[in-house]
């Protein structure tokens, strides 16, 4: 198409056409030209509806300013898009000002290594930086994703572990009250804490309770082990929640964490968290043979590796003692 059939300050360019005026964001257009979607796009940008980065303003705080507004980032569960607004906070206060598409391999790992004081926090890096990337891609600010392939790193710490059996039975024997009822919550129900402590009396459903994760947006039922309904049956209901104490007021975090810390100080238990409750009952399940999609149909867990992760000693043990047995 010639420049004559052109609007004025639309031109043709080997990738497309654009809009370009002096004073103005050079934008791309998408729709053909002499259609309807071509004149609401052309009167958009005249309306300064349409403006977008230049190639010299795109920056990494024009970069996530795009990716907050995204599908990708909607889609995100509450618990996971606050886990990545920390990375997203830091690289704008780090490097918003950097462009997109000089960012190299080498810079990614540099960001990862500056951080390694805080493992979590540097693996965090290289992954929302990875998202990032690809959103970059989608925009047409990039070619490639330098990110790809960096490997996260290692803790030094040693890795969590499920609470042993008789660590569990010490605890039920020497708590009540609220700390007795969240232990036997996340331990029956399997899940993580902050989901437990949300959970409501309108929840239970039957011989169940519904469970919706913040992490995953996953929708569970899962049913009520012995223990567990011992125990409610024996909890007063003084608020929404289930955990509720006073007039009715929600257990925090810190509140929870503490009932069961003082527990775990008088039994020797300290090297065992509420987090691990979550481990022990998908060991529990690996020792009595459940495959991975009945783990996860109790836990939750989005992927097979996660599960192997957690019941994956227990099953290995359970493995050893058939395979002993076949000995005799």
């Amino acid at each position: 198409m010639t420049k004559r059939a052109l609007p004025a300050y639309v031109y043709q360019k080997p990738k497309g056409l654009y809009f370009q005026r002096r004073g103005w964001p050079t934008v791309r257009i998408d729709a053909a030209p002499g259609t309807a979607e071509f004149a609401l796009e052309y009167a958009a940008i005249l309306n300064g509806a349409r403006a977008q980065p230049t190639a010299a303003t795109r920056d990494f705080n024009a970069l996530v300013k795009s990716y907050l507004a995204s599908q990708r980032y909607a889609k995100l569960a509450p618990r996971t898009a606050r886990d990545y607004e920390k990375v997203l906070d830091w690289v704008r206060a780090t490097i918003g000002h950097l462009s997109v598409n000089r960012m190299q391999r080498k810079d990614v790992i540099r960001a990862r290594d500056a951080n390694s004081a805080t493992v979590r926090f540097a693996n965090y890096i290289v992954q929302v930086t990875r998202i990032l990337f690809e959103h970059a891609i989608d925009l047409g600010w990039r070619d490639d994703n330098p990110a790809k392939g960096v490997s996260l790193l290692k803790s030094d710490r040693d890795p969590r572990e499920p609470w042993p059996t008789d660590k569990i039975a010490a605890f039920r024997a020497t708590a009540s009250g609220r700390a007795l009822l969240i232990f036997e919550l996340c331990l029956g129900t399997g899940q993580r804490i902050g989901d437990v402590l949300k959970m409501r009396w309108s929840d239970i459903d039957g011989d169940g309770i519904k469970v919706v994760q913040n992490k995953t947006g996953a929708h569970l039922w899962v049913p009520i082990t012995p223990q567990l309904g011992a125990v409610l049956a024996k909890t007063p209901k003084v608020g929404a929640t289930i955990c509720a104490w006073g007039r009715g007021k929600p257990t925090s975090y810190r509140g929870a964490a503490d009932l069961i810390m003082a527990v775990r100080r008088q039994i020797g238990a300290e090297q065992y968290d509420i987090h691990g409750l979550r481990y022990a009952a998908a060991s529990e399940l690996a020792l009595l043979g459940c495959s991975d999609e009945l783990i996860a149909a109790v836990t939750g867990h989005a992927t097979s590796a996660m599960v192997r992760k957690y019941a994956g000693a227990a099953r290995q043990k359970a493995r050893a003692i058939e395979a002993q047995r076949r000995r005799e």
